[in-house]
C-alpha cells in the first residue's frame, strides 16, 4: 500500500480522504484506532498517529475522548473542494498556459474536451 514517494503518515492521511470521498468513509463514522491501524499496515503507531493527527488538525477527523475517531460533518464538502482547487491549479491552468505557449486557441480545447464527453463521462 505504501510507497517510497511521501512520507508514511502523509500516505495514511490520503487514504482516508479518498476512502471519505470515495463515500467509504461517511460523516460521523467512526475510523480505525491508530493502533488498530498500524497492527493492519505493520508500521509503527507513532507514524500511523501522526497521519491521524494530520487530519484532526485539518479537520477531516475529530476525536471523541474515550471513544475514538469520527469522520467530522462537512469533511468530504471540504475535500471536494480542496481537490477541485488542487485540479484546477495543477491540471488546468498549466494546461491554459501551455495551449496559449504553444499557439492552441482556448476555443479548440475547449471543443476538445467537449468531445470527449460524448466517449466516456466527464
Amino acid at each position: 500500500m505504501f510507497d517510497e514517494r511521501s512520507p508514511i503518515y502523509h500516505q495514511i492521511a490520503e487514504a482516508i480522504k479518498n476512502d471519505i470521498l470515495s463515500g467509504e468513509l461517511q460523516a460521523e463514522d467512526q475510523v480505525m484506532s491508530t493502533n488498530q491501524y498500524a497492527a493492519h499496515f505493520r508500521i509503527n503507531p507513532a507514524t500511523a498517529a501522526k497521519g491521524f493527527q494530520q487530519l484532526v488538525d485539518e479537520g477531516v477527523l475529530y476525536k471523541k475522548r474515550g471513544i475514538g475517531m469520527f469522520v467530522s460533518p462537512g469533511a468530504r464538502a471540504a475535500l471536494l473542494e480542496q481537490r477541485r482547487q488542487r485540479f484546477f491549479a495543477d491540471v488546468v491552468e498549466p494546461m491554459v498556459a501551455e495551449a496559449r505557449v504553444i499557439g492552441i486557441p482556448l476555443d479548440d480545447v475547449v471543443e476538445r474536451i467537449t468531445a470527449m464527453k460524448g466517449s466516456e463521462n466527464v
